[in-house]
């Protein structure tokens, strides 16, 4: 995580979890005259438009008075959508038994893309490893070796 993400998250955290919300991933993108950050949330019923606004109100403020990120930037605050990512070790843990859709930095055995029921999320030699079975078979592929992780729409 960059540093500005790191910062915007320490704010934006404490302030989800005082709305019942669930923080899942700050992006802080340097755009040519300003910053983009980008603040995805969540929670079991879902999030409406208005939960939207409300704590993009919030953060807004908060962001503005500690001044991050320095300068101007424009603030995007939404739910993670049906194809929700699997970004912490959290996700993973909790989304046991889905089905999801995985992209990998290299190819397992012949591979580089995966698609099947997340069986478990275990670590194994101080290594996290994502166990799936896709196809009827079963595949144990290192945490690090994914670059993106996603449920699948409508599982």
């Amino acid at each position: 995580m960059q540093p500005h993400e790191e910062q915007i998250w320490q704010l934006a955290e404490p302030l989800l979890a005082s709305v019942g919300m669930e923080l899942v991933k700050v992006e802080c993108v340097k755009m040519k005259t300003r910053w983009l950050v980008r603040i995805y949330m969540d929670r079991e019923r879902g999030v409406t438009l208005d939960d939207c606004a409300e704590v993009s109100h919030q953060l807004g403020d908060l962001l503005d008075v500690h001044d991050v990120p320095p300068g101007p930037y424009t603030l995007e605050v939404s739910s993670p959508g049906l194809d929700r990512p699997l970004f912490q070790d959290k996700d993973f843990l909790k989304y046991r038994g889905r089905r999801v859709n995985l992209r990998l930095a290299e190819e397992i055995e012949g591979r580089r893309h995966f698609h099947g029921e997340l069986v478990a999320y275990e670590e194994e030699d101080g290594r996290k490893i994502v166990v799936l079975r896709d196809a009827g078979r079963s595949f144990r592929i290192p945490r690090e070796a994914v670059v993106k992780a996603n449920l699948e729409y409508g599982s």
